[in-house]
């Protein structure tokens, strides 16, 4: 067979598949649209539906709500043919007392008025303020405590002795010896203690008192911790 004939044949077969591939899928789509104007023809049915009855409703609350004309004409009361004429007034007569009764009673009644309205006025009123306490003294600081416990001491004390002299006159308080320490060197530093030191220890005591050693350091060594001790002051 020629390739021209063969080739002729092969387009055709595509064309073929082409065509019924068309067809099923315009078939698919038909249905799918004949669907949904199906579901689309039921709900405008029911919303014309709807509207009738919404219409009959509307007619009939309308018609309970109207008054008729012959209803009103029967209630009004008819035009009389000449206005009646005006009673008679009898003239007041004159009280006795000269008036003195209808005063009183005038007073009275703004004397109960004035009452009344003094007593709303005090209930209007707001509760006074409580009276406010004074407020607690102030809780002594860290430094003035050391400088006190010093002042009280005869002979100087180490930063250890110090925290546990706080520890027993205070137990309401915490007191930790690296911050009673670190309190006692600002304390030296402003000249308001001096310390001593003895071999390794170093002691404490008020700025203006003598301190009193108890076991004295040698001589070369008490010159030095002098020295050193002016250096620092």
């Amino acid at each position: 067979m020629p390739e021209d004939t063969l080739d002729a044949t092969n387009l055709k077969s595509q064309y073929v598949t082409q065509v019924a591939s068309d067809l099923e899928r315009n078939v698919k789509e038909q249905e799918r649209i004949g669907a949904e104007l199906a579901a689309l023809e039921d709900q405008l049915q029911a919303l014309r539906r709807d509207h009738a009855l919404l219409l009959s409703v509307q007619q009939a609350l309308t018609d309970e709500s109207s008054t008729p004309l012959s209803d009103v004409a029967s209630t009004a009361s008819p035009e009389p043919d000449s206005a009646p004429k005006p009673a008679a007034v009898p003239t007041a007569r004159k009280p006795k007392d000269g008036g003195k009764t209808a005063e009183n009673k005038t007073a009275g009644r703004k004397a109960a008025a004035g009452k009344a309205t003094a007593k709303g006025r005090k209930k209007s009123q707001p509760a006074a303020a409580p009276a406010k306490q004074p407020k607690a003294a102030a809780a002594p600081t860290l430094r003035e405590l050391v400088l006190d416990h010093l002042g009280g001491q005869s002979e100087p004390r180490s930063a250890a002795e110090v925290t546990t002299g706080l520890a027993e006159a205070h137990p309401d308080r915490t007191f930790q010896g690296t911050v009673v320490r670190n309190t006692l060197e600002a304390l030296v530093a402003k000249g308001q203690v001096q310390r001593n030191k003895q071999q390794k220890s170093v002691f404490y005591f008020a700025a203006g008192s003598t301190p009193v050693t108890t076991s004295p350091a040698p001589a070369a060594e008490t010159d030095d911790m002098t020295q050193k001790d002016g250096a620092t002051a």
